[in-house]
Formats: C-alpha cells, sequence, structure tokens
C-alpha cells in the first residue's frame, strides 16, 4: 500500500507547504485537495496555471501524486478533473455520492450521474471514486454494494473511509470486507464516538479514536490491496503549521505500525 496524505490538512497553507510537510512526515505521497472552501491547492477553473508546479513539486520532493479530491458531481467541473488528472498525471479522482440517506428518488439520481462520469473516466483513462458518507444517499454498506451492482464500469472504484462507516453505525473491519472487490482508493482517519462528524482535526488522527485501523488495515492486505491509503483530515484551515504537521507525522506513524503489524511492511 502507498502511504499518502490529502493536501486538505494544510489548506490554511500553500500547496508547496502541504507538498514539503507531507514529504517530511515520511508519507510516499500526496492526494491533491481541489475542495472549494477548504483548500485553495487545485483551482479547477485554472488548473492549467498550477498543473506545471505540481509537476515540480512532485519531482522536488519526491510525492507520488497518488489521487485528486473534487466532491461535486458537476458535469463541467468533473470535465475539468478529468483534464487535469490526465495532464498532471492523477490516476484517481475522488468524489462524494449527494443525495440524502434514505432516499431512492436520490439514490437513482446518483447512479445515473455516476455512470456517466465513469464513462467519462474510462474515456480519459483514469479512475473515478465514490465513498459512504454519513447523510449521502450512499452512506453504509448496503447503499455501496447497490452501487457497485449498478454501476459497472472499469473506471468506477469504491473509495472507503472508515471514520464515516463507523458514524453509520457499521463496523469498518466488517464493510471494508464486504466491498474490497471494487475498492481502488481508501481515504483514512479515525473518530471518537458516532456523531454525525469527525470531530476536530487532532482528534481524526489515526490512533486517537474508536476504530479498529488495525483490522482495517489487515483486510486490505489481506485480499492484496496495493492502492493509496490516504490520510484525510478535514476542519484544519485555521490550524498552524506545527499543528497540522503533528497531526500528519502522529497519523503516518500509526498508518505504519498497522501495516507492520499486520506483515504488510
Amino acid at each position: 500500500m502507498k502511504l499518502g496524505a490529502n493536501s486538505v490538512l494544510f489548506g490554511g497553507h500553500s500547496l508547496e507547504t502541504a507538498f514539503k510537510s507531507i514529504a517530511l512526515a515520511g508519507y510516499d505521497g500526496i492526494e491533491l485537495s481541489a475542495i472549494g472552501g477548504m483548500s485553495e491547492h487545485l483551482m479547477l477553473d485554472n488548473w492549467q496555471a498550477i498543473a506545471d508546479d505540481i509537476k515540480s513539486y512532485a519531482k522536488t520532493y519526491n510525492l507520488e501524486l497518488l489521487a485528486m479530491e473534487q466532491p461535486s458531481q458537476d458535469p463541467e467541473l468533473m470535465e475539468k478533473a478529468f483534464q487535469a488528472a490526465v495532464e498532471i498525471g492523477i490516476p484517481i479522482i475522488n468524489c462524494g455520492p449527494g443525495g440524502k440517506a434514505g432516499d431512492e428518488e436520490s439514490f437513482k439520481v446518483t447512479v445515473d450521474s455516476l455512470n456517466k462520469l465513469s464513462e467519462r473516466a474510462e474515456h480519459y483513462g483514469v479512475t473515478l471514486c465514490v465513498k459512504a458518507h454519513v447523510g449521502a444517499c450512499i452512506y453504509n454498506t448496503p447503499t455501496t454494494l447497490r452501487a457497485m451492482e449498478l454501476i459497472t464500469s472499469p473506471a468506477f472504484g469504491i473509495d472507503m473511509d472508515p471514520s464515516h462507516i463507523y458514524r453509520s453505525g457499521e463496523n469498518p473491519v466488517e464493510a471494508i470486507a464486504a466491498v474490497i472487490s471494487r475498492v481502488k482508493h481508501v481515504h483514512i482517519r479515525d473518530c471518537k464516538g458516532r456523531q454525525q462528524g469527525p470531530g476536530k482535526p487532532e482528534m481524526q488522527a489515526n490512533g486517537r479514536g474508536d476504530i479498529d485501523l488495525v483490522g482495517y488495515i489487515r483486510v486490505l492486505h489481506d485480499n492484496g490491496y496495493n492502492g493509496p491509503l490516504d490520510l484525510e483530515v478535514i476542519g484544519s484551515k485555521d490550524y498552524n503549521l506545527e499543528q497540522c504537521s503533528i497531526i500528519a507525522a502522529e497519523s503516518r506513524g500509526h498508518m505504519q505500525a498497522c501495516l507492520q503489524a499486520c506483515g504488510a511492511r
């Protein structure tokens, strides 16, 4: 598995600072945040202006470009995301499911949208992933399995985030085992309690919460998963660099320990 961190953790700092800090924490790669309001790292409306800088940072700091997170399914914005991914060399675009939990109509709309976007991803030669999200129309294992059945494109995959599964009332270890056949990306963070939100950024650091992340990573390893394992910590835009760096380094150490515990490293 490739250990990475989403640059959104450093959303209040420059993209180069995110690259440098993630590299210093010992990660293998980086996931670029294209999340409006949380960072100004990969602004898709003008991605051409920063494409060369991103490629240069990746080389300078020896970080693999593992993925991009762009939550919207807006077709025009996604088209820009696909184009940026091809030019910059990003293999995976992660988006959110949208919709509303328990709303069958919004589930159908989302599946239709993801089918169309997967066709575009296939055209560009990249992978589109979606993850179960608390409160959205895809929010747990049953809804994820339904999406897997209805979206058959080889360019479509599941992005699994144990904190959303945990906050939806499920066991993330059992959940990842149920959908592992289509998992192509993993967001990872911890969570204390099953409340709606993931908690303060420092409490999202791996090892600080209630989730069995060792068991979660063991399932990935036992099933031969060798894709990205990207830390995604949100809510830290107002945090200083020291705070963000500590969260990154602490989580990287825990991720490494989990890999060692299950024989993956």
